[in-house]
């Protein structure tokens, strides 16, 4: 078995994913929280694909062993990456392009039976604008760090998939 399949198939790989998806939550609670910027729906729309990303690491982590648990978490991972990058890069073309015609709504669409801008609303209840953009770095704006940090989810699953996905090998 080659280091990449070990390393694929196990806890310690998981577990960073993991654990990169918990510091992203941490940043973007702690941007509206403590530094007092408000989230626009499509921040929270990608705090949701991030929890996408975390729930994938929690199932490696518990699963790394089982190669259909494997499946599972590369499966929720690589959707919720895609469906990440995809608001990411909506969000950065509102914020470059701005369009009377071209907004987002105010509240959240979340299912019926999940309401969670109702259920947890200090996190997913948006009070920001999507064309605001209140926070850059090295002059690159927040959606466009989700765009790098959605892309290197997304590159990470291309080189691990077919690891991730190789028969468990018996010791």
């Amino acid at each position: 078995m080659s280091a990449l399949t070990r390393f694929a198939q196990s806890r310690l790989a998981w577990t960073i994913l993991l654990l990169t998806a918990i510091g992203l939550e941490a940043c973007a609670l702690f941007f509206q929280h403590v530094m007092k910027l408000d989230p626009c729906v499509m921040c929270i729309y990608q705090r949701v694909a991030v929890l996408g990303v975390l729930t994938a690491g929690l199932i490696g982590v518990v699963g790394h062993k089982l190669r259909l648990l494997r499946f599972l978490g590369v499966l929720v991972w690589g959707v919720s990456a895609a469906w990440g990058l995809k608001l990411a890069l909506e969000l950065v073309e509102m914020q470059t392009n701005p369009s009377p015609f071209s907004t987002c709504s105010f509240l959240p669409e979340f299912p019926e039976w999940m309401p969670l801008h109702e259920w947890f609303p200090s996190v997913f209840l948006p009070t920001g604008m999507c064309t605001d953009i209140p926070w850059e770095m090295f002059g690159i704006t927040m959606s466009q760090w989700m765009v790098v940090a959605f892309s290197t989810y997304l590159i990470a699953l291309v080189v691990f998939i077919i690891p991730a996905l190789m028969p468990t090998k018996k010791a």
